[in-house]
């Protein structure tokens, strides 16, 4: 039996600018129908490497395949690829459907041919008879449409997005996470996107990569990024964490007895590598994983107790949360408010009690510590 062909396979590709590496020996595969983010921050490398795959920037070094095949000498127009960009280029002079034929009549493809195939895609992305209209008649998210549609008709192999969400409103954005996610499926087309934005990432992707300083850090899915980041940085970045610095006092059995500076004493676990008696860690607790009470019973049992006064409460539907000022450090601890109901009329200066498990506090050695 043939060994499946992954639609995009980079080995070992850099890119250097001067002495600079902007992307350092990073290699992955993705396979078929497949969408896949390349999560970072900016200047991390991600836009560069996509510009390599697109075939807009020569590797340094390093090989990149699509479809089994060699991509280093074929030009951008003859790559099985098409890009969505930022800011999507569509042509305002053109209608919708001259602008989504266009690449099609570049190719020499029929009159007849073309207008089929125009308005099949625009049925695919729910637009049908949007062909006669203008670009400027369009919304936001329409627009983001015959983009993708453009795309499309050419039939790519794989379709590059940069950061295509990046200059719509927010609430347009978490519409079109799903409107994404939902056309990448309807036409089974590899995606690989780029995004500075986890919840894009974590909301629209089968396999993500988290980049940093030219390398990915680690790739999965969003699950596994999430709940067991296998580096300090991945903790940090992807979701949200309360972020403790401290030094390990006890270590046995994969659990750890830290000490802030302040004097908080944690008990957590080695997230990845071993940690001894003295070193240095960092130390991340997610705030939905912090149990609030009223009174110390409500959290009795839990390995890791405080208690303090509410510093302020950042209502925002359910995603709201409580800031808690540590009453025997001074530190502050963010909590993510139940939507039980019980805790909605917390105000400032409420004493507080909160407690959290030892397997939601996680333990990297600290930047430059056993690295």
């Amino acid at each position: 039996m043939a060994e499946a062909v992954n639609d995009l396979d980079c080995r070992d590709i850099s890119k250097n600018f001067a002495a600079f590496k902007a992307v350092r020996d990073v290699t992955f595969s993705v396979p078929p129908g497949t969408f896949f983010s390349i999560l970072g921050p900016s200047g991390c490398g991600k836009t560069t490497l996509l510009r390599m795959i697109a075939g807009f920037l020569e590797p340094t070094s390093g090989d990149l395949l699509i479809k089994g095949r060699s991509m280093l000498d074929v030009p951008p127009n003859k790559r099985p690829v098409s890009m969505v960009f930022q800011h999507l280029a569509l042509f305002p002079m053109m209608n919708v459907g001259a602008n989504i034929g266009f690449g099609l009549r570049r190719r020499g493809v029929a009159k007849a041919e073309i207008a089929k195939r125009v308005e099949a895609v625009l049925e695919r992305v729910g637009l049908p008879g949007a062909g006669p209209r203008g670009v400027d008649e369009l919304s936001g998210g329409q627009k983001q449409r015959v983009a993708i549609a453009r795309c499309m008709v050419l039939e790519p192999d794989v379709l590059l997005l940069d950061e295509p969400l990046g200059a719509l409103d927010l609430k347009l954005r978490e519409h079109m996470k799903i409107e994404l996610k939902q056309l990448q499926w309807e036409f089974n087309t590899t995606f690989v996107y780029i995004t500075h934005d986890q919840s894009e990432a974590l909301v629209m992707s089968d396999q993500i990569a988290v980049m940093n300083h030219g390398v990915f850090e680690q790739v999965g899915t969003a699950r596994d990024l999430y709940y067991n980041p296998e580096t300090a940085f991945v903790a940090g970045f992807v979701g949200e964490s309360n972020r403790f610095a401290g030094k390990v006092e006890e270590a046995g059995g994969g659990t750890l007895k830290v000490r802030t500076p302040s004097g908080l004493p944690l008990m957590g676990t080695a997230a990845a590598g071993s940690l001894a008696v003295g070193d240095a860690v960092d130390v991340f607790v997610r705030p939905e994983a912090v149990r609030l009470s009223p009174t110390s019973e409500g959290v009795a049992g839990q390995p890791n107790v405080s208690s303090g006064l509410v510093d302020s409460v950042l209502f925002n539907g359910a995603n709201s949360r409580v800031l808690i000022r540590d009453a025997a450090t001074g530190g502050e601890i963010d909590v993510a408010l139940p939507q039980t109901g019980e805790f909605h009329s917390l105000k400032r200066d409420d004493p507080i009690h909160i407690g959290w498990d030892t397997a939601q506090t996680l333990c990297f050695a600290a930047a430059g510590e056993g690295s």
